[in-house]
């Protein structure tokens, strides 16, 4: 079965144009001799507001290249983007200070139940999203969309220079986000790429949030067919084979079909993998992800 870009569009309850950001500084939040990292306040489409991060490295002259960081759960409402320069239990370090060091610019935004929007239940806004035929992941993905949209036209931004990164669910809508934006050059995701299907013949598809619940979506595509069409662009996919989430025998089928729209269409797939890792971001994987984010956004 082909999987063609409306059918993922439609799985998620997107529209096109995506929503608007607006953008206000709240002031300087860190600054240290690499990066220099503001508070954004956004305005998103007509309803929506969400505090963001937008981490730039020192001593820069001209554009550069941006990664848009899409922060994990955790069931840590409150951390949300602040990972991003405090990092977080499951990251070895915080992924923005780390690209500024390395010269990379990167926004990363509080999705829908987490950070200044923790207010919002997760279950509560899911089940109200779901009653209108829509589902969080959606919302969280058009928000990414929009905000791939603000980096590309910043004017400190290279716009055919721009990535995304996430771990665990900031992974998951990495991947996904990367099949739906052809303006994404490289796609690094860590510890959550596993096929849904094999996940519930293992029982251990209930690991995963009630955000994940998309309907109908295993009747469009897997998950190894969705990062496939990220292909012939740059991947990164980060595993470890201790992780409840993502357990070998889930993973294969996934990595299998990845593999397999590489070998067809060309291009590059990394993939770190690590026998005696869970669900967390190690010092080698964290290197070898800066290091192809580097390599890739060049």
């Amino acid at each position: 079965m082909t999987l063609h870009n409306e059918d993922l569009w439609q799985a998620f309850g997107l529209c096109d144009p995506v929503p608007m950001i607006s953008a206000q500084s709240l002031g300087v939040a860190v600054e240290d001799a690499t990066c220099r990292a503001e508070e954004l306040r956004l305005s998103i489409g007509a309803d929506q507001m969400a505090r963001a991060y937008w981490c730039r490295p020192q001593d820069t002259t001209g554009p550069t290249p941006a990664v848009l960081l899409i922060h994990a759960h955790g069931n840590r409402y409150d951390i949300g983007a602040a990972e991003v320069i405090n990092g977080r239990p499951a990251l070895f370090a915080p992924t923005g200070r780390a690209l500024a060091a390395r010269g990379i610019a990167s926004l990363c935004l509080d999705m829908p139940c987490f950070g200044s929007r923790a207010a919002q239940s997760e279950t509560a806004t899911t089940k109200a999203l779901l009653w209108e035929g829509r589902s969080l992941a959606g919302q969280m993905l058009a928000e990414n969309l929009a905000a791939v949209q603000w980096l590309a036209a910043r004017p400190e931004v290279r716009a055919d220079r721009i990535g995304v990164f996430g771990l665990s669910m900031g992974a998951t809508l990495a991947y996904w986000l990367g099949a739906l934006e052809p303006r994404l050059r490289a796609v690094a995701h860590e510890c959550c790429f596993a096929d849904y299907r094999q996940l519930i013949a293992l029982g251990q598809h209930d690991l995963h949030g009630i955000y994940l619940t998309v309907p109908g979506l295993l009747a469009r595509a897997s998950n190894g067919q969705i990062a496939g069409r990220i292909a012939p662009r740059a991947q990164f996919i980060g595993l470890g084979d201790l992780d409840p989430l993502t357990p070998p025998a889930a993973t294969a089928p996934a990595l299998d079909q990845v593999r397999a729209a590489y070998a067809q269409h060309g291009g590059r797939l990394a993939i770190h993998r690590e026998a005696a890792s869970g669900h967390i971001e190690t010092p080698a994987m964290h290197r070898a992800m800066l290091d192809f984010m580097a390599s890739a956004l060049a």
